[in-house]
């Protein structure tokens, strides 16, 4: 029997893919970069051609890596950020750039329906908020100002289906990714045109991809996706999940107790419920992976991303530097982190660069800037927005269940000690990071050896696969301070909720 799995995760940026033995060993990773489009202010595009190649380049790279025979590979899966728009032709050819998640060139739309009455009208069957980055938004504003593109288009798909799609052949949705969109009537499980009326999208129903499971086996691998790719003809590739939902069961959820927090591009903080939550304050609950279960989500894009950006912009002295020593900006970063204490500085940094979790138009800024204040300053009150952003998520989620044991934290920032110490530190809560260095590689993994029968349940392949590495103990000592910190930072952005409009 084949031993090897493969993952494949498509976030906003990275394209990765690893290779995993049955029992949860990563065994080769591989990441590419795709070039964010920005075309217009609030448009954040990807070339959908480049990121086929780039997953094209990453599993080729770790079949070369591992020295795995390829038919040894018994069946591989595809995560991606969830919402955003990628459409093809009926010959699975781009139709436009991709969009990602992150755009907001349709919050006008998004504040329409809230004020018209539309979104409490369908809360019941989407069970979530209405965003920019959503399809359902973005497709109406395609149909106002580019309907030829909707014309041209066959299939209306998830980042994950096109590159399953490229490599198959066959177009299908994913029932967890599908029911994070608005698209989706989750209460019934099921397309709903009164639902796409109501979004004023009644003609696209005949765009929308037959739907299939995580686990369901929607295609095998083409001659054509195998001379690309390195991989065999006839591998299975299994539905494949949202990225949430692969975070999350690469974090060992499997039942109601863990609180699962993802600190990457997006700020994702969720837990699962037999029981779906319906909150028109809370933002998203959907299918996951796991039968009968739901996943209760908070979540914006103001996490670590933030630093990626800030560092990029004003670090190009210390990029040479790390270079130099032979390491990364971000170890740097981590330094100057360590070498400063929570009590040396008040700054208050929103983590808005990409969008916000209070406001369509809030700004990213520091506040409390003084003339003394160094980098340093403003690296470790950046860390410590990040996590205030990700804290008022969880306080609100916590409205509806009871306090976690602990916290499962997976994502870039699980890199850096100096932060997974802040987050343990400002949650209070034992933080507990799972081995490996990408969640949305080894979820997506897990998903294939559940379709493939290595496993009988995503709780038995967890169970299997996933490992921690370190737990991080809060350091009662600091409390008190980053107390004070947070309701500052709740305080401030009170003061400045009148202001927003005026900066749009």
């Amino acid at each position: 029997m084949a031993q090897f799995l493969i993952g494949i995760d498509n976030g906003g940026t990275v394209t990765k893919a690893a290779v995993y033995t049955i029992d949860g060993r990563e065994v080769a990773v591989s990441s590419r970069k795709t070039a964010m489009l920005m075309p217009q202010p609030g448009h954040t595009e990807r070339d959908m051609e480049e990121l086929w190649k780039a997953n094209v380049a990453v599993i080729s790279d770790v079949l070369r890596q591992s020295g795995i025979d390829p038919h040894d590979v018994a069946g591989l899966a595809v995560t991606g950020h969830g919402n955003g728009l990628y459409l093809v032709d009926g010959e699975g050819q781009a139709v436009g750039n991709g969009i990602v998640s992150t755009d907001t060139r349709a919050k006008h739309l998004v504040e329409q329906w809230y004020a018209d009455g539309t979104a409490e009208r369908v809360l019941p069957k989407t069970m979530q908020s209405i965003w920019a980055g959503q399809p359902v938004a973005l497709l109406r504003w395609l149909q106002e100002h580019r309907g030829e593109l909707l014309e041209k288009a066959r299939w209306i798909l998830m980042c994950k289906d096109f590159i399953r799609y490229r490599l198959t052949g066959e177009a299908y949705a994913e029932v967890t990714d599908l029911s994070g969109t608005n698209l989706f009537n989750i209460k019934e499980v099921a397309y709903d045109r009164e639902l796409l009326a109501d979004f004023g999208l009644q003609g696209i129903f005949d765009k929308l991809p037959p739907v299939k499971y995580s686990a369901d086996i929607c295609g095998y691998v083409t001659e054509q996706a195998a001379r690309e790719t390195g991989l065999a003809v006839g591998t299975p590739v299994a539905g494949g999940l949202f990225d949430i939902d692969a975070s999350a069961i690469a974090s060992g959820v499997t039942d109601e107790d863990k609180l699962c927090v993802v600190a990457g591009t997006w700020s994702i903080n969720e837990y699962i419920t037999k029981e779906p939550v319906v909150d028109k304050d809370l933002f998203m609950t959907s299918i996951y992976c796991i039968p009968g279960y739901w996943l209760t989500l908070e979540g914006s894009p103001t996490s670590a991303s933030n630093l990626e950006w800030f560092t990029n912009e004003f670090f190009s002295q210390e990029h040479d530097a790390a270079a130099k020593q032979g390491i990364s900006v971000y170890e740097l970063c981590n330094q100057m982190v360590a070498g400063t204490k929570p009590e040396d500085s008040h700054i208050v940094f929103f983590p808005f660069l990409f969008g916000s979790n209070v406001d369509a138009n809030a700004k990213a800024c520091f506040i409390g800037l003084n003339g003394w204040h160094t980098k340093a300053h403003m690296v470790r009150a950046l860390y410590e927005g990040v996590v205030f952003g990700h804290r008022q998520h969880i306080d609100k989620l916590l409205v509806h269940r009871s306090r976690p044991k602990a916290v499962r934290l997976a994502g870039g920032a699980t890199r850096s000690e100096e932060w997974m110490q802040m987050f343990a530190d400002i949650l209070q809560l034992p933080v507990e990071v799972v081995e490996g260095t990408e969640q949305g590689t080894l979820g997506a993994s897990i998903c294939a050896g559940v379709a493939t029968k290595h496993f009988a349940s995503f709780s038995e392949a967890a169970q299997s696969m996933v490992k921690i590495s370190k737990t991080y103990t809060p350091n009662e000592q600091h409390q008190a301070i980053y107390e004070q910190k947070y309701q500052a930072y709740l305080e401030v952005l009170e003061a400045l909720q009148p202001l927003w409009k005026k900066l749009s």
